[in-house]
C-alpha cells in the first residue's frame, strides 16, 4: 500500500523541516521527487540522502513568488502527479503591530506562492490524466493563535483556495486537499527559539510543547506520513478536506 511508483512528485520548500521529511517519504515510496527551494545548498543536501538510499530526486533553485519562474521549472519538469505546497514563511505581530511590508511577504509566499505552483500545475497535471494535490495550512487557519495576524490570514486563505481548487477539478480526475499541522519541531522552531529566547531554549521547547494535549510537539515525518496518503491512490475517493495534525490541539485544548 501507499506506493508511488513511476510517478513524479513536486514538493516546495522541501530542503528542510516538512518538506524536508515529504521528500524522502515520497522517494522511498517509489517517486521521482523535485524540490523546488531558495536555497539550493539544502535541497542539493536531501537529493544527496534520497538518491544514497537508492530513490531519485533533482532540486530547483525558485522563489515560489514569482510566477515566471515557477512556470519555467514545471514546464521543465513535465507531467506531474503530485504537488506538494510546503514553501512558506513565518510572521509574528499582531493586525497594528505587523509592518506592511511583512505582510505583504508573507501574502507573496503563503498565498500567491501557492497560487502560483497550482497555476503551473495544472497543465502538467492534465498530461498525467489527474493527480493530487497538497497545500499546507495551519491550526492557525482553524483557532486564534496569538501574535500570529499574516500568517493565520494567509493559511485562512490556504485553506480556502484548497476547497476552490478541489471544486474546479474534480471531473478532471485532480483532487486537492490541505494539512494543518500544529506546531512540529523542525530547525524553524529551533531558529526561533535561539534568537527569540537566546539562553532559554530548553526551557521554551518544554513550554511550547506542552500547549499541545498531547503533550509534545510533531514530527516531520509525521506530517509526512500523512500527505503520503493523500497523494496515494489508496486516497482516490478523498478531496476537498483539510486534515488537522496537531497532537489535539484544536478540538481538545479548552
Amino acid at each position: 500500500m501507499f506506493r508511488l511508483d513511476n510517478k513524479i512528485a513536486v514538493v516546495t520548500g522541501g530542503g528542510s523541516g516538512i518538506g524536508r521529511a515529504i521528500a524522502i517519504t515520497f522517494a522511498k515510496q517509489g517517486a521521482v521527487v523535485h524540490i523546488l527551494e531558495l536555497s539550493m545548498d539544502s535541497a542539493a543536501e536531501v537529493v544527496k540522502e534520497i538518491e544514497q538510499a537508492g530513490g531519485k530526486a533533482l532540486a530547483y533553485s525558485c522563489n515560489v513568488a514569482v510566477q515566471e519562474e515557477v512556470v519555467a521549472v514545471f514546464e521543465k519538469i513535465g507531467p506531474v502527479h503530485m504537488l506538494v505546497n510546503n514553501a512558506g514563511i513565518a510572521s509574528i505581530g499582531k493586525a497594528d503591530t505587523t509592518a506592511e511590508t511583512d505582510f505583504d511577504n508573507v501574502m507573496a509566499v503563503n498565498v500567491k506562492g501557492v497560487y502560483n505552483c497550482i497555476y503551473a500545475a495544472i497543465p502538467q497535471l492534465r498530461k498525467a490524466k489527474g493527480g493530487s494535490i497538497i497545500n499546507m495550512a495551519s491550526i492557525a487557519a482553524h483557532v486564534g493563535i496569538p501574535d500570529r495576524f499574516a500568517y493565520s490570514t494567509a493559511k485562512g486563505a490556504v485553506m480556502a483556495m484548497t476547497l476552490s481548487v478541489a471544486k474546479d477539478y474534480i471531473s478532471e480526475n485532480i483532487r486537492c486537499n490541505s494539512i494543518s499541522p500544529a506546531r512540529v519541531h523542525t530547525p524553524f522552531v529551533d531558529g526561533f527559539l535561539k534568537n527569540t529566547y537566546p539562553g532559554r531554549e530548553e526551557e521554551m521547547f518544554e513550554k511550547l510543547s506542552k500547549t499541545q494535549p498531547i503533550g509534545r510537539m510533531g514530527r516531520p515525518e509525521e506530517v509526512a506520513a500523512l500527505a503520503l496518503y493523500l497523494c496515494s491512490d489508496e486516497a482516490s475517493f478523498i478531496t476537498g478536506c483539510d486534515y488537522p495534525v496537531d497532537g489535539g490541539f484544536i478540538k481538545l485544548n479548552n
